[in-house]
C-alpha cells in the first residue's frame, strides 16, 4: 500500500523533487506544490496566499499529511510555525508540520541535545537559525555556514562543501549534526558522511520524510539515507 504526503517547496527549489523521486521507495509517494516569493527577496518566507492555495490543492490530492519544506522561513518569525501549520491544516484538512520544527523533534528522537549546525546559509540566516534551535532547547556546539546568498547558489553547491565543513566543526561533545537547507543535495551522501563523522546527520529533506512517515504510521525503515530513516525513532 502506498502512503501519500504533500510537500510545499519554494519555487526556486530544484532539489527536493529529484531526491524524493530517485531515493524514496515506491511505497512512499510525495506530491509537490511550489510557493512564490516577493521579487528580489532572499531567504524570506513564501507568500501566504500561495501557501494557502497550494495547501488546498494538495488536500484535493488526498495526501495524509503536508510539510512545508522551507527551513529558513521558520527562523524569521517566532510564531511562523504555529501560524502556517494552522493555515495548511485548515486548507487541506490534514495534519501539517514544518521542516524546521521536525529537525528539532528528530534531534530529540535520536537522544541528542548538543548539535552542530552546518548549512549553505549566509551568516545572517545562520544566526537566526541558531537562535531558533536554542529557543527549542538545543545546545549549539559549533556552526559552519557556506555563505550562499540565495537558493540558486545553494543548488549549485556540491557535497565537498559539507565534507570540508564537517572536518572543521569536529567536537567530541556533539550528539547530532544538523544540515538544514532543502535545496542543498545531501540525502544520497548521508551514509558516507555519518561513517566519516561517527554521528547521526539530519538534513531538511530527510527529516521531512521521517516526520511524514511518523504521521502516516509507516514503519518500514529506509536504509542508505542516514540513521534517522534507517532506525525510525519515534517523535518525542
Amino acid at each position: 500500500m502506498t502512503a501519500h504526503f504533500g510537500v510545499l517547496i519554494p519555487s526556486t527549489n530544484t532539489t527536493v523533487e529529484i531526491e524524493y523521486t530517485r531515493l524514496l521507495p515506491a511505497s512512499l509517494q510525495a506530491h509537490f506544490a511550489r510557493l512564490g516569493k516577493a521579487q528580489g527577496v532572499v531567504f524570506e518566507p513564501s507568500r501566504d496566499d500561495d501557501l494557502a492555495y497550494q495547501a488546498r490543492l494538495l488536500g484535493n490530492a488526498k495526501v495524509g499529511v503536508i510539510a512545508l519544506t522551507q527551513t529558513s522561513a521558520s527562523v524569521f518569525d517566532d510564531d511562523y510555525d504555529v501560524r502556517v501549520k494552522r493555515e495548511m491544516t485548515e486548507q487541506a484538512g490534514v495534519p501539517a508540520f514544518t521542516s524546521a520544527e521536525a529537525i528539532a523533534d528528530a534531534v530529540r528522537a535520536l537522544g541528542g541535545r548538543r548539535i552542530a549546525l552546518v548549512s549553505p546559509y549566509s551568516e545572517a540566516v545562520m544566526r537566526r537559525t541558531r537562535r531558533y534551535y536554542e529557543r527549542r532547547g538545543l545546545e549549539i556546539i559549533a556552526t559552519d555556514a557556506f555563505g550562499a546568498t540565495d537558493a540558486y547558489a545553494i543548488g549549485s553547491l556540491g557535497p565537498e562543501n559539507a565534507t570540508e565543513a564537517f572536518t572543521r566543526i569536529d567536537d567530541p561533545s556533539i550528539d547530532v549534526i544538523v544540515l538544514p537547507g532543502g535545496n542543498f543535495p545531501a540525502m544520497g551522501f548521508l551514509t558516507e558522511w555519518e561513517r566519516m563523522t561517527g554521528r547521526p546527520i539530519i538534513t531538511t529533506n530527510q527529516v521531512v520524510v521521517w516526520a511524514a512517515m511518523a504521521a502516516l504510521e509507516v514503519k518500514e525503515p529506509i536504509p542508505g539515507l542516514g540513521t534517522l530513516l534507517a532506525e525510525l525513532p519515534l517523535p518525542p
